[in-house]
């Protein structure tokens, strides 16, 4: 039998409720100074399809709700545990003492290679996304306790914020 399509009661999809209340993995996202409310929108898509803990909106990122969120989320800003945070690296000092490992993903100098990271078993990681020009701010990078680079081998500099976020979240559900 050829493949087919499934249809969306085939996809058995949690309901809103049900992903409020099933285990999340041991991660959240972080987005600091995100300018395009469409990324925004996406990373929560994103952040329910590989059930992330939280997302944080930090900065000038915007915040649901909004017109260009609502559209590209398409309902996961319902779903999706949020905080926004004014100050980044408040947050990533703050969630340093709770335990989590954070990641900066950057490309800088010392950088890990996603292609080289293996979690640590039973860590919590938040992997912090910096603005779409000027990327993750310095004294984050800094904070970190390490800097995660999506190898890429074309003529562009970066990926679109969106497009990070996926090869993240999949990278580290495969992975660990």
């Amino acid at each position: 039998m050829p493949p087919r399509k499934l249809s969306l009661d085939e996809l058995n999809r949690l309901s809103v409720a049900d992903f409020r209340d099933v285990e999340k993995f041991p991660y959240c996202l972080i987005l600091d100074d995100i300018r395009s409310l469409n990324n925004v929108g996406s990373v929560f898509r994103t952040a329910d399809a590989f059930r992330a803990e939280k997302l944080y909106l930090c900065g000038i990122t915007g915040q649901p709700p909004h017109r260009d969120i609502t559209k590209t989320a398409i309902g996961a800003t319902e779903s999706v545990s949020w905080a926004y945070v004014s100050d980044v690296v408040e947050l990533v000092r703050q969630l340093q003492t709770e335990g989590w490992l954070v990641a900066a993903v950057e490309q800088a100098a010392g950088s890990t290679s996603l292609a080289d990271f293996v979690p640590e078993p039973n860590k919590r990681y938040a992997f912090v996304l910096g603005n779409e020009v000027a990327g993750v701010c310095d004294d984050v990078v800094q904070l970190a306790d390490l800097v995660l680079e999506v190898p890429q081998f074309g003529t562009k500099h970066s990926l679109n914020i969106a497009v990070t976020t996926g090869i993240i979240c999949w990278d580290f559900l495969t992975k660990r």
